[in-house]
């Protein structure tokens, strides 16, 4: 019996995509086991650990190996990307020990690292393991980061200020300011962090995508065609997706509510895990619900502490009557519903009344809505979020874009 070892990078959404491609391979390869390698900052553990206990009773051939915890200050670093590259870059050791344990009594066929996890690269080679690098994100985005070596040596200026469209085989024109967050800003260290990243994927025994070739054909031939990565050769890709965490059916209130609403009437707000507003923010979307007459199912999470020691801890819960505009919810009984900080998405997405959804465009979000065939209004926030949403609207056809104002801050 063989043993495939998974490692995702620190997230939620990283880990549930992990999860859901070991669920997959057990799937198709009942005799093989998987386990995971989790690594979970000490200063976010309380979803991680309720996530990763569910698994755990739920699915047996999947175990949970929990890397020793590094004790890094997150107040030192300049952001959220530059603390996880230092985790993972910092954990290599602890992976070493962990393969070296579970070669013990298993025979490893495979070793499988999130797309951030490229310094693991080097334990399978020494194990003598393939090493294959699971992108998180969809074929498009893989082909950008593919080619951005490429556009790294064309320029010495930062993207951000380039006010430009970039071009990369497979995929429509891209403005500078849109392309995945961390390489906007040439001068900062999450640039060469992330280009060092992107450097070592050809590097692979394969790249396997959550996407499907329906979904994103042109970026797929790309990329198989060796046109992305001109001067390298091309590792196989393996498109799995979509990889979609299917909810338990189980009973939440907004789920009776939606039973009671309309087929197709109500619109869908939710900005993932890490997605937040301003309290201007939202009482300016609770207007536009207000006006707009439509009906809402709305998550609402806390607004982002200004304070730099409270940026890594988790978000409390939301006081509606403080944060929205007075009155809202009770004006907007009839057709709307609030939910405090979370939603059982999947049930939602797939629910009979849901018309649309308004969503940050994280990957697994848009997988899920086009899962379920739902139409999207795209208002990205984070991360590859920008460059996703040109994808949707201009590639896909599958969203319309928010109009924003950037001296706003919206």
């Amino acid at each position: 019996m063989g043993t495939v070892v998974l490692y995702p990078s620190p997230g939620m959404g990283h880990l549930i995509s992990m999860v859901e491609l070991g669920k997959l391979i057990t799937k198709h390869h009942p005799s093989i086991s998987i386990i995971v390698l989790t690594l979970i900052p000490s200063f976010n553990t309380g979803t991680t650990a309720s996530y990763v206990r569910h698994i755990s009773a739920t699915f047996p051939a999947i175990t949970f190996h929990h890397l020793p915890d590094i004790p890094l200050d997150p107040l030192l670093f300049p952001s959220m990307e530059a603390i996880i590259f230092e985790l993972i870059r910092s954990s290599n050791p602890n992976v070493s020990n962990a393969l070296e344990s579970i070669s013990l009594s298993s025979n490893i066929t495979a070793f499988v690292m999130d797309m951030f996890c490229t310094p693991a690269m080097s334990m399978a080679i020494s194990f003598n393991v393939p090493g294959y690098y699971f992108f998180t994100s969809g074929a498009c985005c893989l082909a950008q980061l593919l080619y951005f070596p490429t556009l790294h040596k064309t320029t010495t200026q930062s993207f951000k200020d380039m006010n430009t469209l970039i071009n990369s085989p497979g995929l429509p024109p891209i403005p500078s300011s849109d392309i995945v967050g961390p390489l906007l800003d040439r001068t900062s260290t999450d640039y060469s962090a992330f280009l060092e990243i992107i450097e070592q994927f050809p590097t692979a025994a394969g790249i396997i995508i959550n996407t499907f070739e329906a979904l994103e054909p042109r970026a797929i031939k790309a990329i198989t065609d060796g046109v992305c990565v001109p001067d390298r050769p091309t590792p196989p890709i393996y498109c799995v997706g979509p990889l979609v965490a299917l909810g338990g059916g189980g009973s939440h209130e907004c789920l009776s509510w939606l039973d009671l609403q309309p087929s197709g009437s109500v619109v869908y707000l939710c900005f993932g895990s890490l997605g937040v507003f301003s309290r201007d923010q939202l009482r300016e979307i609770a207007k536009g619900l207000e006006k707009s007459g439509v009906r809402f199912l709305w998550v609402v999470r806390s607004p982002p502490s200004n304070r730099k020691e409270d940026r890594f801890l988790p978000t409390p819960e939301p006081d509606l009557d403080e944060l929205l505009p007075e009155g809202f919810i009770d004006r907007t009984k009839d057709r709307g519903l609030v939910v405090k900080k979370w939603a059982p998405q999947v049930d939602v997405l797939r629910h009979k009344s849901i018309g649309g959804f308004v969503t940050h465009c994280g990957w697994n979000s848009v997988l899920e809505a086009v899962s379920f065939g739902v139409p999207m209004l795209a208002w990205p926030l984070y991360a590859e979020q920008r460059f996703n949403k040109v994808i949707l609207r201009d590639e896909l056809k599958l969203a319309l874009a928010m109009e924003e104002s950037r001296r706003a801050g919206w």
